[in-house]
């Protein structure tokens, strides 16, 4: 019966070494996939600050455009000329 029972026991110790290699292994792989995460993420805030400061460019590309006379963006820059006026009026009446 002893001996049965020190079978088990060895049978169950070297199960649980197993589960503590395996449990290691898995938390170094979550380590390295948190990491790789936080590095994405970093590259992704870099990325849509690059779009976003190409989407402003793009913007004063077309304004630009529009001033030098193309057809494409004359109303465009014409609701933008007015936008700016009506300001420009509504700060001249906020002094007066």
């Amino acid at each position: 019966m002893n001996e049965r029972f020190e079978q088990l026991i060895d049978t169950l110790e070297s199960k649980l070494n197993l589960l503590l290699e395996k449990y290691i292994v898995l938390k170094k792989k979550n380590q390295s996939l948190q990491l790789a995460l936080k590095e994405e993420k970093a590259n992704n805030e870099d990325l849509e600050e690059k779009l976003t400061e190409l989407k402003h460019q793009n913007d004063l590309l077309k304004n630009a455009n529009a001033l030098l006379g193309s057809d494409e963006y004359k109303r465009e820059t014409k609701l933008k000329i007015n936008a700016l006026v009506k300001e420009i009026d509504q700060c001249i009446s906020q002094l007066s």
